[in-house]
Formats: C-alpha cells, sequence, structure tokens
C-alpha cells in the first residue's frame, strides 16, 4: 500500500518517518540520503510500523530529497502550458529537459527568498518522481516496469525569475537561486499496483488563497515512463534523483502570440527584450513580498496525499 513517508529533524538528529495524520512513526535505521531510503525502505515494508510516535508539531520536517541528489526538469510538459509557452503541442515530439541546482533544494515550508534583481518571479507546481535505482544504460520503461525504476512522488515548486531565464537564455541560472526549489512534505512509496495513480493526481496552487493552477496529472504529454525511457538514454540517474515532470497552466508567464513573436523578430534584440519585459511587468501574477504560495497533490480517493506547500515570497 502507498505508504507517506517524511524527513525530519528532532533532538538534533535528523531521521525518516512514517506519516499518519499529525504523527510520525520513526523508521529503524540510518538513512543520509533519499538515495539510502529509498534502496532500503518500501512502502510495503513500512506499511505496519508503529511505536515511538512523535507529534508532528514537535518535529521540524525537511525536504524528503537531499541535496546530494540530482533535480532533473521537464518543461512545457501538459498542453495548456505548451500553449500558454507558445508552443505548438501538436508540433512537440520531445521532451524538454534542463536542471536546476541541487543547492536550490529547500523544505515544503520555507521562505522563497527573491533577489533584489529579480522583479518576475513565478511559481510552478509539478510532481516529483524520486528514482528507486541507478540506472546507467538505456532502458525502455512502460507503465508494466515502472514500479522498478520509480520508488515514490513529491510535490515540487519550480520557483523561476523569468527576467533572467527568459532573456538570458538560461533556464539553469533562471531556476537555480537558493529557496528556489521546495520539495515535499511529503515522499508517499507506492507499490507496483498503485503506479496507475500517476496519471490522475490533483494538483492545485494558491496564491494569497486564490487558485492560480488546477489540473491532472492525466494532461502529461509525456508520462514517466516515456521520460525515463528518454532520460535513460542520455545519462545516468541515481537512486533518490529527483525528477520535477513539468507544470500545468497558471503561471504567470504569458507569452506573446505567434503573430506578436513575428512581429518582434524583425526587432533588434534589445529592443524585442526590452519590450516583452515591459508588457509582463504590467502583470499582477507574478510574485511579490508578502504573498503566500500553498501547493497540494493528491488522488481523488485519498490514498494518495503529499500534503501543503506553504512558503512565503521575502524580497
Amino acid at each position: 500500500m502507498a505508504v507517506h513517508v517524511v524527513r525530519y529533524a528532532h533532538q538534533s538528529r535528523i531521521q525518516w518517518g512514517v506519516v499518519r495524520g499529525q504523527t510520525i512513526t520513526p523508521i529503524p535505521g540510518d538513512f543520509t540520503t533519499s538515495g539510502e531510503l529509498v534502496q532500503h525502505a518500501s512502502g510495503h515494508d513500512l506499511a505496519d510500523l508503529r511505536g515511538n510516535e512523535l507529534r508532528r508539531d514537535d518535529v521540524q520536517v525537511l525536504s524528503p530529497v537531499t541535496r546530494n541528489q540530482q533535480l532533473i526538469c521537464l518543461g512545457a510538459n501538459y498542453r495548456s502550458h505548451m500553449i500558454d509557452s507558445g508552443v505548438d503541442p501538436d508540433a512537440k515530439s520531445f521532451n524538454m529537459v534542463f536542471r536546476k541546482a541541487s543547492s536550490c533544494i529547500v523544505s515544503a515550508d520555507s521562505d522563497v527568498v527573491c533577489p533584489s534583481h529579480v522583479t518576475l518571479l513565478d511559481y510552478e507546481i509539478e510532481l516529483g518522481l524520486v528514482i528507486r535505482r541507478d540506472i546507467t544504460a538505456p532502458r525502455v520503461v512502460t507503465d508494466d516496469n515502472l514500479h522498478e525504476l520509480v520508488a515514490g512522488v513529491t510535490i515540487v515548486n519550480d520557483y523561476s525569475a523569468r527576467d533572467v531565464q527568459l532573456p538570458q537564455m538560461q533556464f539553469y541560472k533562471g531556476k537555480s537561486y537558493r529557496t528556489f526549489g521546495p520539495v515535499g512534505p511529503h515522499l508517499c512509496l507506492l507499490e507496483p499496483g498503485e503506479m496507475h495513480y500517476l496519471r490522475d493526481l490533483r494538483l492545485t496552487l494558491s496564491v494569497n488563497g486564490e487558485v492560480r493552477q488546477n489540473a491532472s496529472t492525466s494532461e502529461l504529454v509525456h508520462s514517466p515512463a516515456d521520460t525515463l525511457t528518454e532520460l535513460s538514454g542520455l545519462q545516468d540517474l541515481h537512486a533518490g534523483d529527483l525528477i520535477a515532470t513539468g507544470t500545468p497552466s497558471g503561471c504567470a508567464l504569458r507569452v506573446p502570440s505567434p503573430r506578436m513573436q513575428r512581429i518582434a523578430a524583425l526587432l533588434p534584440e534589445a529592443t524585442r527584450w526590452r519590450l516583452f519585459l515591459r508588457s509582463q511587468a504590467q502583470r499582477s501574477e507574478y510574485l511579490k513580498p508578502g504573498d503566500v504560495v500553498e501547493s497540494h497533490i493528491a488522488s481523488g480517493d485519498g490514498v494518495i496525499d503529499l500534503g501543503v506547500q506553504r512558503n512565503r515570497v521575502l524580497g
């Protein structure tokens, strides 16, 4: 059965535990990284774990993905977000892959610190896949063998400095500032028969109580199996690594229409980007200091509930 675990600090020690409501049952053993945990623990092993329960309020919940792991991201992987981004969904037959620095990974309730030079701070709720084992050669991954490679799922918020990412054409730079990668709070460990949930999870993000993103993972263009097939043919993956699978529509960013892009292409580059930034600056959806962003991912039947991320934006 699906089991939700957290990584937490308690009495000067960092441990892992099974979370049930407002209590946490410590998991025996010392696992210093996400990779160590998923290689030695499964939902089946932990389902009946009981004893020495702690109150959730008495611990500090940390990111369930440790900073030694890779954070790999997919761009424009929901049809609606492709359209928002100016991409033709019917013409894109490949994943857009990029990296975020692992040093941006923070706990689910961390403040997001916006650098002073960034004025277009955006949010992106994403389903994160946590890898079960090392992958060092190409694999053909299907829904039938996906459970061999995916240990579980968690929430990722891919905060982005659009005024760095786009004019500088620097995805890594614009998305890797410290605190730009809250993860968790829960890591849900899945059993083979539960992998179907990856296509039926509801993602919801609100800013100051206003829902901005609300979509289902059924809208993913490239499935987890397709993504792992493609990535395994490209690079090594390691147990505990995190893959953020893309965000649906509703971000602050709005890309000009194809017609406006054709007109802008005739302008000098500096002029083109100056006009783009001016138009984006008029959008009230971009985050400002004091804003509170809440993110939640769960299945309709409640079997999977990845908890709530709550981030306050600091200037």
